[in-house]
């Protein structure tokens, strides 16, 4: 047990029916039905591989797609396609969640078997909405059809979905109400890395934040500062763009008819607010870019056009954030400073990465557009340590009991341990 929390090896295993919630959620490529990231799967699959090989049936809950906008939903169905590719193995896959199908399916599993169920969101109560509306307890989420449904042909829950631990949904809670839990590998590391090293990081330490997730960055921005743990805020991205915003910076009319659009206005007196307490540690850009016609140009803050829409750091400020990133000892990185997904506005996050893969600093990345950026420019295998969750991450540096760790504790509490 550590942090309260049972792990596997408090269970015995053979013959068991094991729950195990993860996070494989990944960008789709619908035309070939397949992943084009499998960074997810590949983190969770030695937990997978575990429990099979101690003789477990692992039926595998997970979701995929937006848990807002219905459209980006799609099946498990390439997920499971892979796991069996870097399993070695045979991996079953079944177009139901919790239906008779499933049930059927679960029940004919041998020992050491693999069934991977499909989009948990196809399931009403697993998206957000419902979440955000209803906020049941714990206890009323075990009441759930998901939970209700699955529970009885299960001897244990195992969840090894940090990446999604932010998340009070059933799939994720409502299981430790009425099995014995346990958290995975990839949870049980997560976890104890992200405790230890938040306890006292080498000073100074940097945070670098950008990216789109404005709720995410203001959150872990306040905390940060406030909490002392931050010498440096490096700003890139919206985030960048509300604060210099906020300020009375130009930012181009392009820039905030976005902010607007996206009925962002509350984070600009947040961010008017944050910036008159901590200044002194709010690096903001100096320097923007945009493109027009597939060009990239760059304006100085007094030179910035009025019809702009910023999607990149200038490199003034580049140079200027790459020498802080260089003298630090942490640093922690949620965001890309721009659309780095195209080559005339990769140049900011470009730099950034492979200034993470130069640093003697001890270097965390969470997110999921963190992690492909990572990937993209080589430097995953440079950085100190790659968190699976960007929000969880968030959450949890602020100080709160993620959801699923209040649920993993009270299962642990409950039912104690090795008595699957």
């Amino acid at each position: 047990m550590r942090f309260g929390i049972n792990t596997i090896d408090e269970f015995e295993l053979a013959g068991k029916t094991v729950l195990c919630r993860v996070d494989m959620n990944q960008p789709v490529d619908r035309e070939h039905d397949s992943l084009k990231s499998t960074q997810r799967i590949e983190a969770c699959a030695p937990t997978l591989k575990e429990l099979a090989d101690a003789g477990a049936k692992v039926v595998v809950l997970c979701h995929q797609g937006s848990d807002i906008e219905y459209q980006n939903f799609y099946c498990t169905r390439p997920h499971a396609r892979v796991l069996s590719e870097l399993l070695g193995r045979e991996v079953g896959w079944v177009e139901d969640v919790c239906g008779p199908t499933a049930r059927e399916a679960i029940k004919a599993m041998k020992d050491g078997d693999i069934l991977v169920l499909d989009n948990v969101r196809f399931c009403s109560e697993e998206q957000t909405l419902f979440e955000l509306k209803l906020k049941l307890s714990h206890e009323e989420q075990a009441k759930t059809q998901v939970v209700t449904k699955l529970a009885p042909l299960a001897d244990l829950y195992v969840c090894d979905a940090f990446a999604a631990s932010h998340r009070d949904q059933p799939s994720l809670c409502g299981f430790e109400q009425v099995l014995p839990s346990a958290m995975g590998r990839l949870f049980e590391k997560e976890y104890c890395v992200i405790s230890e090293l938040m306890e006292s990081p080498e000073k100074p330490c940097v945070f670098v934040l950008g990216g789109s997730k404005i709720s995410d960055a203001f959150i872990m921005m306040e905390t940060v500062l406030k909490g002392g743990s931050a010498d440096k805020v490096l700003t890139g991205g919206l985030v960048g763009n509300i604060l210099l915003h906020a300020i009375g910076k130009p930012i181009g009319k392009g820039s905030v008819d976005f902010i607007y659009a996206k009925n962002y206005e509350e984070y600009i007196e947040k961010a008017k607010v944050l910036y008159d307490t901590y200044g002194d540690k709010i690096e903001l850009p100096c320097d923007l870019a945009g493109v027009t016609d597939g060009v990239r140009y760059e304006y100085s803050l007094s030179e910035v056009p009025e019809d702009l829409s910023a999607i990149d750091i200038g490199k003034e400020t580049i140079a200027h954030y790459c020498d802080l990133i260089a003298s630090a000892k942490t640093v922690f990185v949620n965001g890309p400073m721009g659309v780095f997904e195209q080559e005339p506005s990769e140049a900011g996050t470009k730099a950034v990465f492979e200034a993470l893969g130069d640093t003697a600093a001890y270097t965390v990345v969470g997110g999921g557009d963190s992690v492909t950026a990572a990937k993209k420019y080589k430097v995953t295998d440079k950085l100190g340590y790659v968190c699976t969750g960007g929000g969880a991450l968030i959450r949890f540096l602020t100080g709160e009991e993620l959801p699923v760790v209040k649920a993993l504790r009270h299962a642990a509490s409950v039912f104690g341990k090795g008595k699957a």
